[in-house]
């Protein structure tokens, strides 16, 4: 396992990596100039070659819709100290260090210069994470494939409600044929999670509310769950509310960032929940008769369901509607 880099140390060098299909370009910290790679095997055994001898703490990737995943981890399995981030907060970061212009390298440049602010601030145990291996990019593939299949057939779903719709036998069909596929998926996702997860899966199904959607995308998009504090999940996830107070202003607290689809589906469970599962129901209820608005409720009923089921898997033990109360 990957052991992190003394964060005392102020010798060490950071890499940017700007990730396109086909290219890398690499930045790294106190060099002028950058390299430029190929983003496939042959690129990365290349790049790590250059590293290999250097004494680097962190290599940061911004996310690229995969496109890095095959070096982050060929890096990482060569023991450097990896983290993937939001292209939001990279963009965040540019705009404050006065990054005006967008390119290659100065994407690479600018991810050097976050690693090396991220590295002084000592923090890396919340960055540097494995990454997904085989077995858990093909659960995320699968659930990822459900979802876009979800979503289109929404959208045909509602092109058939418009009013004046002249093609409604060829939404008709594409809309069967959506179904067949999301039905096929489901049978694959379900065989996977059988196969890989049965145990995990049994144990978050026990609690009334979760259904095989919700278990799929948790087991798919949050491999962290029972490894963290129930307040580092729900802040991981993005359901612990966020202050926004500033001089003399207090703002309402809001739900930000974290892991929006793995939000979506929490918040269906948590409606379910809030009908059919005691405890939910009845933490529910007291809310909105302290005069929390329902969605309100709702969102603070995502975060109970939430580290509910994080305490559960770290425990090991099914749900029991005793240790819940309260």
């Amino acid at each position: 396992m990957t052991s992190l880099p003394d964060p005392t140390r102020d010798d060490r060098l950071t890499v940017g990596i700007d990730v396109a299909k086909a290219t890398l370009e690499v930045a790294i910290s106190g060099r002028a100039t950058t390299l430029a790679f190929t983003n496939d095997e042959a690129g990365s055994a290349a790049l790590l070659a250059q590293l290999r001898d250097l004494n680097v703490g962190l290599v940061l990737f911004e996310a690229t819709g995969g496109f890095e995943l095959a070096c982050a981890t060929a890096l990482q399995l060569a023991g450097l100290a990896v983290a993937v981030i939001n292209p939001r907060q990279a963009r965040d970061f540019a705009r404050a260090m006065g990054y005006l212009a967008k390119t290659d390298r100065i994407d690479a440049s600018v991810l050097a210069d976050m690693a090396r602010t991220l590295l002084a601030r000592g923090e890396l145990s919340r960055l540097v994470k494995p990454l997904p291996d085989a077995s858990q990019l093909e659960l995320q593939g699968l659930v990822t494939r459900r979802r876009q299949l979800m979503t289109m057939k929404l959208a045909e779903e509602q092109r058939m409600q418009m009013p004046g719709v002249r093609q409604r036998r060829s939404l008709n069909t594409i809309i069967k044929a959506l179904g067949r596929e999301i039905a096929r998926v489901d049978k694959d996702l379900q065989a996977f999670v059988g196969a890989n997860h049965a145990g995990l899966a049994a144990l978050l199904d026990s609690v009334k509310g979760v259904g095989k959607a919700t278990i799929s995308t948790l087991l798919a998009e949050v491999p962290e769950l029972g490894k963290l504090s129930g307040r580092e999940v729900s802040a991981l996830v993005g359901v612990a509310p966020i202050n926004r107070d500033s001089g003399t202003m207090r703002g309402k607290r809001s739900i930000f960032g974290g892991r929006p689809d793995v939000r979506r589906v929490l918040f269906m469970a948590a409606l379910v929940a809030s009908r059919h599962n005691p405890v939910i129901k009845a933490f529910y209820q007291r809310l909105l008769a302290a005069g929390k608005p329902k969605k309100v409720a709702l969102v603070a009923c995502m975060r109970k369901l939430l580290t509910i089921l994080n305490a559960m898997v770290r425990s090991g033990k099914p749900w029991d509607q005793a240790l819940h109360l309260g």
